[in-house]
């Protein structure tokens, strides 16, 4: 069974940085796209950005300039680096992998439990 497992959130003031984790365990053959979305209360999940095993990123304007994201994939794990905090940063952040379980298998999207990141004075 495969588990995505977050850490890193917290409180946080205007302007300070936090770094998010997010380590992929169980069987796992090849993972494809990993990335972290946002839901911020009363509005809809959003991307915030992801990298591809080539790594390559596709990150959301909104966090552009601030927000870093980077991989190991000996430790089948991703970052977020977060910089210059803003309050409508404020959301729980869920890590997200594309992966096959097993060789010849589908690809799978799989979720993480989610961590809450609060920015605020």
């Amino acid at each position: 069974q495969v588990q995505l497992v977050e850490s890193g959130g917290g409180l946080v003031q205007p302007g300070g940085s936090l770094r998010l984790s997010c380590a992929a365990s169980g069987s796992i053959f090849s993972i494809y796209d990993m990335g972290w979305y946002r839901q911020a209360p009363g509005k809809e999940r959003e991307l915030v950005v992801f990298i591809n095993s080539g790594g390559n990123t596709n990150t959301a304007d909104s966090v552009k300039g601030r927000f870093t994201i980077s991989r190991d994939n000996t430790k089948n794990t991703v970052y977020l680096q977060m910089n210059s905090l803003k309050p409508e940063d404020t959301a729980v952040y869920y890590c997200n992998a594309l992966l096959v379980v097993h060789i010849g298998g589908p690809m799978q999207r799989y979720w993480g439990q989610g961590t809450q990141v609060t920015v605020s004075s």
